[in-house]
Parts: structure tokens; C-alpha cells; sequence
């Protein structure tokens, strides 16, 4: 059964991470669908991206003008070419969206608590390389073989398998993920995911 709202305790901060094909949000998915208020910080970034003028003026400053569109929409497509090449590049991004996203990702938490949810969740990619997974309750990892999450963006996205690749050595390795791990969810394919996530959400109820 999903959890009940109005509890008077803490509402606790759980963080979920994975690489890039780990199925991170299809976990996410079946968290909602018992409940869970998830914050994706993806989507949230972009509207923070696209609206925070402190942000774009950044932006512009790191990446020139090229950075919007002569309409004022942000240039992913741009961005997305310079910093996957470019380490330096991304960790400057990071360091120009991360504070406003995470006070973003704070308010939100507190709206759900002061709404009576036991936990939330906060969907990140990069939750362990910002640091952002200390300010959490809890860390879950999303984990799969590499073969399954190289086939799983070659069909989401329609890149070939050598640029997947190098996506995946761009970011940290997942084995440093899974050392930070409270709670780790094995999404190979073969394993149910539905006991996984269940057992992962009892526990988190239990340390409240």
C-alpha cells in the first residue's frame, strides 16, 4: 500500500542517482506510483536555465553568446557538444546552476513536508559529483551492466553505441556511486524492479 500523508514527523530528503541508461527514472516511476513525490532535477534545471536571469548571464559569460538562441531559448544542443568534450566546461555549468537548483529542490521538500509526506525523492544525475548527495537523508543508486545501458540510449536516442560510450566515460565511474549507496537498485534487466524499489521504500519509512 502507498504511505499515508499527515504524519507529524520529520519528512526525510532521499537522493536517487544513476548513470546515463541506468533506468533511473523508470525507478523513479514506480516511487510515484506508491506515493513518493519525486523533484527531477533535470526538468527543474532547465526552467531555472531558461528563466533565472543571474543564470543566463553566466552562461553567456562561460559559454558566449551562442549560449541562447537570438530568440532567448537556451541552446542545449550547443552546450550539451561543448561540455561532453570538455570537463572543465561542465563543472563550470554545474557550478552556475547547482546553487540556484538546489535552494530550488529545497523549497519544494519543504512544501511536501509541510503537506504531511513521510520522504521525498530528489532525481539528479550528477548528485554524487556535485556534492549535493550530502545534504541528503539517504542515497539511492540506480546500477546496470554497461552492455544494457549502451543498448538502452542507442534506443532511447538513437545515438550509436561508440558516442554512449563516451558519454559514460565522461561521467564518474558508477562504482564510485555504489560506494556512497545507502540503498542500491540492481536494474539489469533480469531483476524485478517492483520488490527492489518496495523494500528500498519500507526502509526509508522505517528510519523516520
Amino acid at each position: 500500500m502507498p504511505f499515508q500523508k499527515k504524519s507529524p514527523r520529520r519528512c526525510l530528503r532521499a537522493g536517487i542517482t544513476g548513470g546515463i541508461g541506468s533506468g533511473k527514472t523508470t525507478v523513479c516511476r514506480i516511487f510515484e506510483a506508491l506515493g513518493v513525490p519525486v523533484y527531477d532535477a533535470d526538468y527543474r534545471a532547465k526552467g531555472l536555465i531558461q528563466n533565472d536571469p543571474s543564470i543566463r548571464k553566466s552562461l553567456v559569460d562561460i559559454f558566449g553568446p551562442e549560449a541562447y538562441l537570438p530568440g532567448g531559448v537556451y541552446n542545449r544542443t550547443f552546450i550539451s557538444e561543448i561540455v561532453f568534450r570538455d570537463p572543465a566546461k561542465l563543472a563550470a555549468l554545474n557550478a552556475a546552476v547547482h546553487p540556484a537548483l538546489e535552494k530550488d529542490s529545497l523549497d519544494w521538500h519543504r512544501e511536501k513536508a509541510g503537506e504531511g509526506y513521510p520522504y521525498t525523492l530528489k532525481e539528479a544525475a550528477i548528485l554524487v559529483e556535485s556534492g549535493g548527495y550530502r545534504l541528503l537523508d539517504a542515497l539511492i543508486v540506480v546500477t546496470a551492466p554497461e552492455d544494457v545501458r549502451i543498448r538502452r540510449v542507442v534506443a532511447r536516442d538513437g545515438l550509436q553505441a561508440a558516442d554512449v560510450r563516451a558519454r559514460i566515460r565522461n561521467q564518474l565511474p558508477e562504482k564510485e556511486k555504489i560506494k556512497l549507496a545507502d540503498f542500491l537498485i540492481i536494474n539489469d534487466g533480469r531483476r524485478l524492479l517492483l520488490p527492489q524499489v518496495w523494500a528500498v521504500h519500507q526502509k526509508l519509512l522505517a528510519l523516520r
